[in-house]
Protein backbone atom coordinates (compact mmCIF):
# COMPACT_ATOMS: atom_id res chain seq x y z
CA UNK A 1 0.00 0.00 0.00
CA UNK A 2 1.24 3.14 -0.70
CA UNK A 3 2.57 5.26 1.95
CA UNK A 4 2.39 2.11 4.49
CA UNK A 5 6.07 0.67 5.01
CA UNK A 6 4.77 -2.44 7.50
CA UNK A 7 1.99 -4.06 7.61
CA UNK A 8 0.46 -6.25 10.30
CA UNK A 9 -2.25 -8.61 11.03
CA UNK A 10 -3.94 -9.25 14.46
CA UNK A 11 -6.53 -10.84 15.30
CA UNK A 12 -8.57 -10.95 18.38
CA UNK A 13 -10.41 -14.45 19.06
CA UNK A 14 -13.36 -13.38 21.45
CA UNK A 15 -13.48 -16.71 23.13
CA UNK A 16 -14.60 -18.84 20.04
CA UNK A 17 -15.15 -22.41 20.08
CA UNK A 18 -13.94 -23.12 16.11
CA UNK A 19 -10.57 -23.09 15.87
CA UNK A 20 -10.39 -19.27 15.03
CA UNK A 21 -6.70 -18.47 16.55
CA UNK A 22 -5.27 -21.71 15.07
CA UNK A 23 -6.63 -20.93 11.53
CA UNK A 24 -5.30 -17.20 12.15
CA UNK A 25 -1.64 -18.24 12.96
CA UNK A 26 -1.75 -21.12 10.09
CA UNK A 27 -3.15 -18.25 7.74
CA UNK A 28 -0.24 -15.72 8.51
CA UNK A 29 -1.27 -13.70 11.21
CA UNK A 30 1.58 -11.69 12.53
CA UNK A 31 -0.74 -11.71 16.26
CA UNK A 32 -3.51 -13.37 17.50
CA UNK A 33 -5.31 -12.27 21.29
CA UNK A 34 -7.63 -15.21 22.29
CA UNK A 35 -10.06 -13.64 25.07
CA UNK A 36 -10.62 -17.11 27.45
CA UNK A 37 -14.75 -16.41 27.36
CA UNK A 38 -17.05 -14.69 25.45
CA UNK A 39 -17.06 -11.13 26.17
CA UNK A 40 -18.70 -8.79 23.20
CA UNK A 41 -17.71 -7.34 20.59
CA UNK A 42 -17.25 -3.84 22.43
CA UNK A 43 -14.37 -6.05 24.37
CA UNK A 44 -13.28 -7.03 21.57
CA UNK A 45 -12.45 -4.20 19.85
CA UNK A 46 -10.52 -2.24 23.18
CA UNK A 47 -8.29 -5.27 23.45
CA UNK A 48 -7.60 -4.85 19.68
CA UNK A 49 -7.13 -1.36 19.81
CA UNK A 50 -4.81 -1.44 23.04
CA UNK A 51 -2.56 -4.13 21.54
CA UNK A 52 -1.97 -2.50 17.94
CA UNK A 53 -1.16 0.91 19.65
CA UNK A 54 1.33 -1.56 21.65
CA UNK A 55 2.24 -2.30 18.71
CA UNK A 56 3.52 0.66 17.45
CA UNK A 57 0.69 1.06 14.79
CA UNK A 58 0.71 4.45 13.01
CA UNK A 59 -2.78 3.53 11.41
CA UNK A 60 -5.08 1.13 13.06
CA UNK A 61 -7.85 -0.48 10.41
CA UNK A 62 -10.82 -2.61 11.76
CA UNK A 63 -13.06 -5.03 10.28
CA UNK A 64 -15.30 -7.24 11.28
CA UNK A 65 -14.70 -10.97 11.19
CA UNK A 66 -18.03 -11.71 9.05
CA UNK A 67 -16.14 -11.17 5.85
CA UNK A 68 -18.86 -8.54 4.58
CA UNK A 69 -15.40 -6.00 3.65
CA UNK A 70 -13.62 -6.29 0.74
CA UNK A 71 -9.98 -5.91 2.46
CA UNK A 72 -8.59 -4.18 -0.65
CA UNK A 73 -10.41 -1.52 0.19
CA UNK A 74 -8.38 -0.49 2.92
CA UNK A 75 -5.47 1.92 0.66
CA UNK A 76 -8.97 3.52 -0.10
CA UNK A 77 -9.81 3.98 3.90
CA UNK A 78 -6.30 5.16 4.74
CA UNK A 79 -5.89 7.59 2.28
CA UNK A 80 -7.84 10.78 4.33
CA UNK A 81 -5.51 9.59 6.95
CA UNK A 82 -2.23 9.43 5.26
CA UNK A 83 -3.82 12.97 3.77
CA UNK A 84 -4.06 14.33 7.21
CA UNK A 85 -7.64 15.64 6.53
CA UNK A 86 -8.94 13.12 9.06
CA UNK A 87 -8.46 11.27 12.19
CA UNK A 88 -11.30 8.27 11.62
CA UNK A 89 -12.38 7.24 8.69
CA UNK A 90 -15.66 4.94 8.34
CA UNK A 91 -16.59 3.11 5.63
CA UNK A 92 -19.83 4.07 3.98
CA UNK A 93 -21.70 0.75 2.46
CA UNK A 94 -24.19 2.85 1.37
CA UNK A 95 -26.86 0.72 3.10
CA UNK A 96 -29.78 2.66 2.41
CA UNK A 97 -28.98 1.56 -1.22
CA UNK A 98 -27.61 -1.63 -0.69
CA UNK A 99 -29.43 -4.58 -2.45
CA UNK A 100 -28.87 -7.40 0.30
CA UNK A 101 -30.58 -5.38 2.99
CA UNK A 102 -34.34 -5.61 3.19
CA UNK A 103 -36.52 -2.39 3.25
CA UNK A 104 -36.64 -2.28 6.49
CA UNK A 105 -33.36 -2.59 7.20
CA UNK A 106 -32.73 0.47 4.79
CA UNK A 107 -35.26 2.39 6.24
CA UNK A 108 -33.69 1.97 9.69
CA UNK A 109 -30.18 2.39 8.61
CA UNK A 110 -30.95 5.88 6.68
CA UNK A 111 -32.93 6.93 10.12
CA UNK A 112 -30.02 5.49 12.71
CA UNK A 113 -27.42 7.11 10.88
CA UNK A 114 -29.17 10.37 10.84
CA UNK A 115 -29.95 10.23 14.32
CA UNK A 116 -25.95 9.67 15.33
CA UNK A 117 -24.67 12.55 13.46
CA UNK A 118 -27.05 14.58 15.47
CA UNK A 119 -26.02 13.35 18.67
CA UNK A 120 -21.88 12.97 17.63
CA UNK A 121 -22.33 16.38 15.77
CA UNK A 122 -20.44 14.40 12.71
CA UNK A 123 -21.21 13.87 9.43
CA UNK A 124 -21.33 10.11 8.60
CA UNK A 125 -23.01 8.25 6.26
CA UNK A 126 -22.91 4.35 7.82
CA UNK A 127 -22.97 5.18 11.19
CA UNK A 128 -23.10 1.50 12.29
CA UNK A 129 -20.29 0.36 9.70
CA UNK A 130 -17.47 -2.01 11.40
CA UNK A 131 -14.81 -1.19 8.29
CA UNK A 132 -12.99 1.74 9.98
CA UNK A 133 -9.27 3.32 9.95
CA UNK A 134 -8.19 5.53 13.32
CA UNK A 135 -5.13 7.35 13.23
CA UNK A 136 -2.93 6.58 16.55
CA UNK A 137 -3.85 9.74 18.04
CA UNK A 138 -7.35 9.11 17.72
CA UNK A 139 -7.20 5.58 19.40
CA UNK A 140 -5.10 6.98 21.76
CA UNK A 141 -8.25 9.09 22.73
CA UNK A 142 -11.19 6.79 22.21
CA UNK A 143 -12.28 4.63 25.54
CA UNK A 144 -15.29 2.59 24.83
CA UNK A 145 -18.12 1.71 27.86
CA UNK A 146 -20.31 -0.17 26.06
CA UNK A 147 -20.49 -3.41 26.58
CA UNK A 148 -22.31 -4.31 23.49
CA UNK A 149 -21.14 -2.36 20.55
CA UNK A 150 -18.12 0.74 19.97
CA UNK A 151 -19.38 2.09 16.60
CA UNK A 152 -22.17 4.16 17.93
CA UNK A 153 -20.01 5.45 21.00
CA UNK A 154 -17.07 5.98 19.48
CA UNK A 155 -18.48 8.40 16.94
CA UNK A 156 -20.37 10.56 20.07
CA UNK A 157 -16.69 10.40 21.32
CA UNK A 158 -14.82 11.70 18.46
CA UNK A 159 -17.41 14.68 18.10
CA UNK A 160 -16.88 15.74 21.82
CA UNK A 161 -13.37 15.67 21.38
CA UNK A 162 -13.33 17.17 17.84
CA UNK A 163 -11.78 14.33 16.34
CA UNK A 164 -12.15 14.66 12.11
CA UNK A 165 -14.35 12.20 10.89
CA UNK A 166 -14.51 11.02 7.29
CA UNK A 167 -16.71 8.71 5.08
CA UNK A 168 -15.54 6.71 2.67
CA UNK A 169 -17.66 4.67 0.07
CA UNK A 170 -16.71 0.80 0.43
CA UNK A 171 -17.87 -2.65 -1.02
CA UNK A 172 -20.13 -4.68 1.13
CA UNK A 173 -20.93 -8.48 0.19
CA UNK A 174 -23.74 -10.00 1.36
CA UNK A 175 -22.96 -12.12 5.06
CA UNK A 176 -23.79 -15.77 5.10
CA UNK A 177 -24.49 -16.53 8.14
CA UNK A 178 -27.12 -14.28 10.86
CA UNK A 179 -25.27 -11.45 12.71
CA UNK A 180 -24.45 -12.87 16.51
CA UNK A 181 -24.53 -8.95 18.09
CA UNK A 182 -28.51 -8.61 17.27
CA UNK A 183 -30.70 -10.98 18.50
CA UNK A 184 -33.69 -9.84 16.94
CA UNK A 185 -34.53 -6.08 15.59
CA UNK A 186 -35.82 -5.00 18.76
CA UNK A 187 -33.01 -6.36 20.55
CA UNK A 188 -30.72 -4.20 18.37
CA UNK A 189 -32.66 -0.96 18.62
CA UNK A 190 -32.76 -0.75 21.98
CA UNK A 191 -29.56 -1.87 23.06
CA UNK A 192 -28.51 0.87 19.82
CA UNK A 193 -30.45 3.84 21.57
CA UNK A 194 -29.23 2.96 25.16
CA UNK A 195 -25.49 3.05 23.79
CA UNK A 196 -26.40 6.57 21.86
CA UNK A 197 -28.63 7.82 24.94
CA UNK A 198 -25.40 7.03 27.56
CA UNK A 199 -23.07 8.47 25.40
CA UNK A 200 -24.84 11.58 25.26
CA UNK A 201 -25.23 12.21 28.46
CA UNK A 202 -21.61 11.23 29.61
CA UNK A 203 -20.58 13.83 26.85
CA UNK A 204 -22.84 16.53 26.71
CA UNK A 205 -25.19 15.97 30.13
CA UNK A 206 -25.95 20.01 29.80
CA UNK A 207 -27.12 19.78 27.03
CA UNK A 208 -29.28 16.45 27.06
CA UNK A 209 -30.30 17.66 30.78
CA UNK A 210 -31.33 21.15 30.14
CA UNK A 211 -33.64 20.08 27.27
CA UNK A 212 -35.39 17.61 29.51
CA UNK A 213 -35.55 20.34 32.30
CA UNK A 214 -36.89 23.00 30.00
CA UNK A 215 -39.93 21.14 28.72
CA UNK A 216 -40.64 19.86 31.97
CA UNK A 217 -40.48 23.15 33.17
CA UNK A 218 -42.37 24.69 30.10
CA UNK A 219 -45.36 22.54 30.86
CA UNK A 220 -46.00 22.94 34.20
CA UNK A 221 -45.37 26.92 33.48
CA UNK A 222 -48.59 26.59 30.81
CA UNK A 223 -50.31 24.17 33.55
CA UNK A 224 -50.20 27.07 35.55
CA UNK A 225 -51.14 29.56 33.62
CA UNK A 226 -54.00 27.82 32.52
CA UNK A 227 -55.22 27.81 36.45
CA UNK A 228 -54.84 31.28 37.16
CA UNK A 229 -56.91 31.82 33.72
CA UNK A 230 -59.56 29.52 35.53
CA UNK A 231 -59.06 30.99 38.51
CA UNK A 232 -59.45 34.91 37.09
CA UNK A 233 -62.64 33.87 34.79
CA UNK A 234 -63.95 31.16 36.53
CA UNK A 235 -62.86 30.90 40.12
CA UNK A 236 -60.65 28.04 39.65
CA UNK A 237 -62.88 25.68 40.99
CA UNK A 238 -62.60 22.18 39.28
CA UNK A 239 -58.75 22.75 38.82
CA UNK A 240 -56.74 22.38 41.53
CA UNK A 241 -55.34 19.27 41.00
CA UNK A 242 -53.95 20.54 37.35
CA UNK A 243 -52.28 23.15 39.31
CA UNK A 244 -50.71 20.67 41.66
CA UNK A 245 -49.67 18.39 39.21
CA UNK A 246 -47.98 21.48 37.27
CA UNK A 247 -46.20 22.74 40.03
CA UNK A 248 -44.93 19.17 40.17
CA UNK A 249 -43.65 19.53 37.00
CA UNK A 250 -42.00 22.07 37.47
CA UNK A 251 -40.03 21.47 40.53
CA UNK A 252 -39.17 18.22 39.13
CA UNK A 253 -38.32 20.79 35.88
CA UNK A 254 -35.40 22.72 38.20
CA UNK A 255 -33.92 19.40 39.98
CA UNK A 256 -33.56 17.89 36.25
CA UNK A 257 -31.34 21.44 35.55
CA UNK A 258 -29.42 20.78 38.86
CA UNK A 259 -28.50 17.28 38.30
CA UNK A 260 -27.14 18.39 34.49
CA UNK A 261 -24.91 21.15 36.47
CA UNK A 262 -23.57 17.93 38.53
CA UNK A 263 -23.61 16.24 35.30
CA UNK A 264 -21.53 18.72 33.71
CA UNK A 265 -19.05 19.04 36.31
CA UNK A 266 -18.76 15.16 36.56
CA UNK A 267 -17.80 15.57 32.77
CA UNK A 268 -14.93 17.82 32.95
CA UNK A 269 -13.50 15.54 36.02
CA UNK A 270 -13.70 12.72 33.25
CA UNK A 271 -12.03 14.89 30.36
CA UNK A 272 -9.18 15.68 32.50
CA UNK A 273 -9.10 11.68 33.72
CA UNK A 274 -9.51 11.16 29.99
CA UNK A 275 -5.99 13.54 29.25
CA UNK A 276 -4.32 11.78 31.86
CA UNK A 277 -5.15 8.23 30.62
CA UNK A 278 -3.73 9.62 27.02
CA UNK A 279 -0.32 10.71 28.53
CA UNK A 280 -0.41 6.86 30.32
CA UNK A 281 -1.21 5.30 26.75
CA UNK A 282 1.58 7.01 25.10
CA UNK A 283 4.30 5.68 27.64
CA UNK A 284 2.88 2.58 27.53
CA UNK A 285 2.79 2.15 23.86
CA UNK A 286 6.59 4.17 23.89
CA UNK A 287 7.91 0.87 26.69
CA UNK A 288 6.47 -1.44 24.41
CA UNK A 289 8.55 -0.15 21.21
CA UNK A 290 11.41 0.26 23.18
CA UNK A 291 11.22 -3.75 24.11
CA UNK A 292 11.00 -5.04 21.18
Amino acid sequence: MSGVDCVQILVVDDGSTDGTSGVAQMGGADVVVRHPGNRGLASAFRTGIDRALAMGADIIVNTDGDNQYEQREIPLLIAPILAGAADIVVGDRRPGEAPHFSRGKRVLQRAGSRLVRLASRTDIADAPSGFRAFSREAALRLNVLSDYSYTLETLVQAGAQRLRVASVPVTARPVARRSRLMRSLPHYLLHSAATLVRASATYRPLAIFFVAGALLITAGAAGVARFLYFYVTEGGAGHVQSLVLSAAAVVVGFQVLLIGLVADLVAANRRLLEDALVRLRRLESRDGTRER
